[in-house]
């Protein structure tokens, strides 16, 4: 079931942006969105939180800034996402402008798993040989693998932005705004952005050691485009911290002055990067470098963000563009597959899907838990074999539902069920035994169905209401496009009933509409759905640009309706 519902907003708030010279439908749509100054939406660098304000921060920056003095040789050990390829990239970039040794290396996911374990230790250690091993987008829940480097004489730096356990491994420095005692504002920075202060700090530790001066200190801000992509692909909440990271990391993007890396992928998607948004680096940039890491070796993304030579970049991104393709072509398939198997079941019945196929692949499952999560609106975990009698999880949560800690009481109702678990609110992975799918089932089933009502199953398409007939304009759509939307600060949705007076499907999947309100009829078009609407509906739409033979004209992208 779903129902359309138009978000509250403190009219008061609304009258302070509006006051201040905000557009009037602006100014309620940010209200709605939690907004009360008009200094909240400022995209400028000097509107960042400090460094100084999270934990071990600044004692991080020293550490590296003694080791960067006595030569000492580092590797960052990354994860197999965008987040972490591109903290990765930012990592070896920033390090190396400050004079720092260091190398990198990504672990196959499906031979090594997640973190830093203690194989992926001895794996560094033979290969690059390390006083320091620093993580980037992964680490905190690396209790094992911080033991064996320390039992190995090697250093750890933490860097990560995910949720801790019980306790923290015994590394160096852990800088992660999510730790114990940290009071960082944005809790909510990817990986990415968590290596960048880092940077930040180490900058400022070199400044006051006399290696640089403000004048001929690294110009950091060169590494926003990574961050900006990192940020947007790790669908973390643009919170204002992060939609300055976000918008600064566009601004170099649209002017072009992005890496080669950037660049390449952008084109091989057919982006343009003068208009770049969000949703470019979401849905086009992020999915062709995490492909990578699902389906090959993130070594290749990593490379592709490294690299300065454009032919080389050109070339590496065709590659993962062919990745991706095959990675659509998998996850179809098990999508397929997935659908049929529940076509026996009734989703409804149950508060939670879990589901298991042995010819499943293991880079595939996060995103197959993601369409069955968006279709049938209920926490999803599948999973793909693992090897040696285990298999592994990935899981997708809704609003009101912390998958991380749904695993957690899991864990303490039955120690011996999961072997293993980390993640966030709304994602997570896990690994158990085989033979445990069933009982794992009926373990987190019971955890759902307590935690959670029937109003919190039922789909909420929230919107901002009607717009004003003024609004319908291209010019309108253009100032929206200024400022950045993403996961946490949803670009505006808006609401009203139409006359349906024509509906034709297109390409046997989306629904073409001629609309009609007030005498003026209007575009719009419903992708992947086939179903005629009444002839009078309630419509929940985007507005949007669309171009026809040189002409441009308002089309409303329909998300939602129902009959009046």
């Amino acid at each position: 079931m779903t129902r359309i519902a138009t978000r509250p907003y403190p009219f008061r708030h609304a009258e302070v942006l509006r006051q201040s010279g905000i557009h009037p439908v602006l100014a309620r749509v940010f209200a709605a969105r939690g907004l009360t100054q008009p200094g909240e939406l400022s995209s400028e660098l000097q509107a960042l939180s400090p460094p100084s304000g999270m934990l071990h921060t600044e004692a991080a920056a020293v550490f590296l800034a003694d080791a960067i003095a006595a030569g000492k040789k580092m590797t960052v050990v990354a994860d197999y996402d965008c987040d972490g390829a591109t903290a990765c990239a930012v990592a070896l970039r920033g390090l190396r402008m400050m004079g720092a040794k260091v190398d990198f290396i990504v672990p196959n996911r499906f031979e090594y798993g997640y973190g830093l374990t203690p194989e992926i230790v001895a794996l560094t250690a033979a290969e690059c040989a390390p006083d320091i091993i620093l993580t980037v987008d992964n680490g905190i829940a690396s209790i094992d693998g911080v033991d064996e480097a320390n039992r190995r004489g090697i250093e750890v730096v933490i860097t990560d932005h995910h949720l801790p356990g019980d306790r923290l491994p015994r590394a160096r420095v852990i800088v992660n705004p999510n730790q114990p005692d940290c009071g960082f504002p944005s809790k909510h920075l990817a990986g990415v952005g968590v290596m960048f202060y880092v940077l930040l700090a180490l900058r400022a530790e070199l400044r006051k050691r006399g290696v640089f001066s403000a004048e001929n200190q690294p110009r950091l801000d060169a590494l926003l485009d990574l961050v900006a992509l990192g940020t947007v692909a790790d669908v973390v909440r643009l919170d204002a911290n992060n939609r300055v990271l976000v918008a600064q990391g566009l601004k170099r993007i649209r002017a072009g002055r992005m890496h080669a890396g950037v660049a390449a992928l952008l084109r091989i998607a057919g982006r343009e990067s003068v208009r770049a948004t969000p949703f470019d680096l979401g849905f086009a940039v992020g999915p062709r470098l995490n492909a990578a890491g699902r389906l090959a070796d993130m070594a290749l993304g990593i490379t592709c963000l490294m690299t300065d030579d454009p032919d080389q970049a050109h070339a590496i991104a065709e590659q993962l563009d062919a990745i991706n393709r095959e990675r659509r072509v998998i996850e179809s398939d098990m999508q397929d597959a997935a659908l049929l198997a529940l076509e026996g079941i009734t989703p409804h019945n149950r508060s939670t899907i879990c589901m298991f196929d042995p010819g499943w692949h293991q880079g595939v499952i996060g995103i197959v838990a993601s369409r069955l999560k968006d279709k049938f609106y209920r926490p999803t975990i599948t999973f793909a074999p693992g090897g040696d009698g285990v298999i592994k999880g990935s899981g997708r949560s809704i609003n009101g539902f912390h998958l991380r800690d749904a695993l957690d009481l899991v864990s303490k109702r039955a120690p011996d069920l999961i072997e293993r678990f980390g993640g966030h609110a709304m994602a997570a992975g896990l690994t158990i035994k085989s033979a445990d799918f069933d009982a794992f089932s009926a373990a987190f089933e019971e955890v759902g169905r307590s935690w959670l009502s029937d109003a919190q199953l039922e789909r909420l398409v929230e919107t901002d209401g009607p717009l004003e007939d003024a609004y319908y304009t291209t010019q309108f759509i253009s100032l929206m496009e200024t400022q950045v939307w993403g996961q946490g600060f949803a670009p505006p949705l808006f609401c009203d009933e139409f006359q349906v007076l024509n509906q034709r499907v297109l390409k046997d999947k989306h629904l073409k509409l001629v609309l009609e309100k007030n005498g003026r009829k209007l575009d719009a078009i419903w992708f992947n759905r086939v179903d005629a609407l009444p002839g009078r509906a309630r419509v929940a739409f985007r507005l949007d640009a669309n171009e026809y033979n040189g002409v441009t004209r308002v089309q409303l992208m329909v998300e939602h309706a129902e009959a009046v």
